[in-house]
């Protein structure tokens, strides 16, 4: 499936472009920095999503094992 592409503008580091220009062949570049891209953005947005859970975790009553157990079997018991 191909993908419409769009050239952007920011800036890297001289050691990083110095490395990219070494490692990766011309040509390939701009594929590798988007699977790379691709790759840390869904780590960025699993990072901020486990951020917002334990926020909401921490401001969550906290429940002993008999109390978990009990809320379970009545949500289980109710008629839906």
């Amino acid at each position: 499936m191909g993908h419409t592409a769009r050239k952007v503008n920011f800036m890297l580091r001289n050691d990083i472009v110095d490395e990219l220009k070494r490692v990766v062949p011309n040509g390939s570049r701009s594929e590798f920095v988007n699977n790379e891209l691709i790759k840390e953005l869904a780590l960025y947005r699993r990072k901020l999503q486990t951020e917002k859970l334990f926020s909401l975790r921490r401001r969550a009553p906290v429940m002993t094992d008999d109390d978990l157990i009990a809320t379970l079997n009545n949500d289980r018991e109710r008629v839906v």
